[in-house]
């Protein structure tokens, strides 16, 4: 980690990134991979399965910072990128909107996300993606739910910080709840 500190413009030392995070909130992206069908229909929604440095197993949203003098859609390609493997082939549009802004608190219960190393402000997107993704990094795995599947409690359960609430907004956003 310290060679990608070093030679990254944009990233802090963890350090330093304990301290910023103790004094302003952190900008976000979250990113909900979808396959859609020949009319733009969400037909499948990916989630991570990742292991957190406790031990503990969840599903997981594709999320992660924005650096310094980075684009946000520079940023989300990246984090796509770095979960789904080089060739997911994300479809961005030119000016990416996205369809909530979730913050997240050290305090549990002042907005349904929580993060209990920071304040964050994430700004959450639905990227339909069309390649072979293989998880990568931190990621163990990827798996294709439909959206009455991924809207179940079960997988709802099994997300942590608020991101099962996130899906459920993004897949409402679609037209995808029932």
């Amino acid at each position: 980690m310290t060679e990608i500190t070093e030679t990254m413009p944009g990233w802090l030392a963890p350090e330093e990134l304990e301290s910023v995070r103790g004094r302003m909130p952190i900008l976000y992206v979250d990113a909900v991979p979808v396959r859609v069908d020949e009319t733009g229909s969400v037909t499948r929604v990916g989630l991570l399965l990742r292991i957190a440095p406790d031990g503990t197993v969840s599903r997981a949203l594709v999320s992660g910072r924005v650096l310094y003098h980075e684009r946000i859609r520079d940023a989300l390609l990246r984090h796509l990128e770095k979960d789904l493997g080089p060739v997911a082939l994300p479809s961005l549009p030119v000016s990416p909107q996205p369809f909530t802004v979730a913050e997240y608190f050290p305090t549990p219960g002042v907005t349904p996300y929580h993060d209990p190393r920071q304040h964050a402000v994430s700004m959450a997107y639905i990227v339909p993606v069309r390649g072979d993704c293989r998880p990568r990094q931190d990621a163990l795995d990827l798996v294709w739910f439909t959206p009455e599947e991924a809207a179940l409690p079960m997988v709802q359960q099994e997300m942590t910080g608020g991101q099962g609430t996130l899906l459920k907004q993004a897949l409402a956003y679609v037209g995808r709840l029932s």
